[in-house]
């Protein structure tokens, strides 16, 4: 088709090319979710490393349909599995970078899945929604393919996009993503752009689109203890030896306080309360904690009772016991006194709060309560600190008015309680701002047998990417223009 002289302008679009795009969205929609399909059907596992093909070829399948839409597409290799880096700069106007991950989390338990997990099917629902049931379908294969297809029925209806659009897409985020900060270190300068774009959160309501501007840190950790060495016979050492599961358990114990507060001591240095005007706003959005806990057969909050429901998980730093082995857990009983016994834990942080320091303060915390005739070993599975996004950002504002306009009603900023490691290596690195934005709902069953995608919030998804482009083809940027036809390598400078 012949380049529309409408669009990649500088200046924003016309209404009627919009409708225009979104009318080819909806046309094709089909074909999108044959697309979507195929992708669902690579087992992209990251985290078993016999995997590894798959996502090579998951890696492969994403490239070739960024070239297959004019993007100058390529698989770079990294020290883990690859990164797929795509470039479109040929309009004037700001410039974006969106990111996604193609890998995906493991299966088990498999017999928990009312069908193959990587043969998508669609499950019309009571309601009258339909569901796609696929792993990947929501986190986050899904939901990257609405930019994807956002950016095709561009392509087809004007030949080019609204604005300079490069994407990158890793295949290591469910892993904790080891190899990205190498790789931002090494192609930082290719990734160059005005705000990054990402589309792996979730809806604030089912009909309600929302911005997350805060996410929480993490840091896991791995606890050890050992005492005999060899596992004891319960009768004949009983009383006499240590017990590393008792000492463990007490160890775990005495890190949260009676009123749900973590117990570390030093663990709230350096953090600062939300001022009124963000308490404010966490208040208006009438959000239901009772109806929240219910739906997870809860009924009770365990965290600081100073703090509601939604800051504890949005804006308060937790400490999680995540799993936990030792001994004998088969059938039957074995009456011995194991000589270790191991467990997970993972803490969620907020701003102020430095992932090396508070692992220094755990670790510290456990060595001074560690009895004697215990050994204990610590493993470090990573970190990464809280985020931020401004609330003034003028490409937050351009994108809240793109979803005010799909959705008919004011989009939300929320804050997350997970963590989006990417969000903060990319401010670090590249000094660049986020918008994440995304059509997950709440009941997706993310990391859980029989995930799930609304085909609606597929098919909302790549309109609300369609009007977010054509928005921010009205921002100013202080970046020079971009030459026409320049598909490959950095900014110009």
């Amino acid at each position: 088709m012949e380049e529309n002289s409408d669009v990649g302008v500088g200046h924003g679009v016309s209404q009627q090319l919009v409708e225009e795009v979104l009318g080819h969205a909806g046309a094709n929609l089909s074909a999108s979710l044959d697309r979507l399909f195929q992708f669902l059907r690579i087992p992209s596992i990251s985290c078993d490393a016999s995997y590894a093909p798959q996502c090579r070829d998951a890696a492969s399948w994403i490239a070739d349909e960024l070239s297959g839409i004019g993007f100058a597409a390529s698989v770079k290799s990294t020290i883990g599995n690859p990164i797929v880096v795509a470039h479109n700069k040929e309009a004037n106007g700001p410039h974006v970078l969106f990111y996604g991950h193609y890998d995906v989390q493991p299966v088990e338990p498999v017999e928990a899945w009312s069908s193959d997990p990587f043969e998508p099917s669609l499950k019309e629902q009571p309601d009258g929604e339909t569901h796609i049931v696929a792993r990947g379908a929501s986190d986050d294969k899904g939901q990257l393919l609405t930019f994807i297809e956002a950016c095709r029925s561009w392509k087809a209806v004007t030949g080019r996009l609204p604005i300079n659009v490069s994407m990158f897409f890793e295949g290591e985020e469910e892993s904790g993503s080891p190899s990205m900060e190498g790789f931002l270190d090494e192609n930082g300068g290719e990734l160059a752009a005005d705000v990054m774009l990402l589309c792996d959160t979730y809806l604030w309501r089912d009909t309600v689109p929302a911005i997350t501007i805060m996410f929480r840190g993490i840091l896991e950790e791995e606890i050890e203890i050992s005492c005999a060495s060899r596992d004891l016979h319960s009768g004949a050492y009983g009383n006499a030896a240590r017990n590393p599961i008792q000492v463990l358990a007490e160890l775990i114990a005495s890190l949260r306080g009676a009123n749900g507060e973590v117990a570390i001591e030093g663990f709230y240095a350096n953090i600062q309360d939300l001022d009124e005007e963000r308490r404010d706003d966490i208040l208006k959005l009438d959000f239901d904690a009772d109806a929240f806990l219910r739906s997870a057969g809860l009924f009770h909050s365990a965290g600081d009772s100073a703090y509601s429901v939604l800051e504890q998980i949005w804006t308060r730093p937790s400490c999680e016991i995540n799993g936990i082995a030792g001994g004998y857990y088969g059938d039957g009983l074995k009456t011995i006194i194991p000589s270790s016994a191991l467990a997970k834990i993972s803490f969620r942080l907020v701003p102020g709060q430095d992932p090396e320091s508070i692992q220094s303060r755990f670790r510290d915390h456990i060595r001074a309560r560690t009895p004697a005739d215990c050994k204990v070993n610590f493993t470090g599975l990573g970190g990464s600190p809280a985020s931020v996004i401004s609330s003034k950002s003028q490409y937050l504002s351009t994108a809240r008015a793109a979803l005010k306009q799909e959705w008919n009603c004011e989009p939300v900023l929320i804050g997350s309680g997970g963590s989006i490691p990417i969000v903060s290596m990319v401010k670090r690195r590249l000094g660049l701002e986020s918008l994440p934005i995304g059509f997950a709902r709440s009941d997706n069953r993310h990391h859980s047998p029989n995930e799930k995608y609304d085909l609606s919030s597929f098919h909302k998804g790549i309109r609300s990417w369609i009007r977010v482009l054509a928005e921010l083809s009205r921002c100013a940027t202080d970046r020079p223009p971009m030459l026409a036809g320049n598909n490959t390598g950095a900014d110009q400078a």
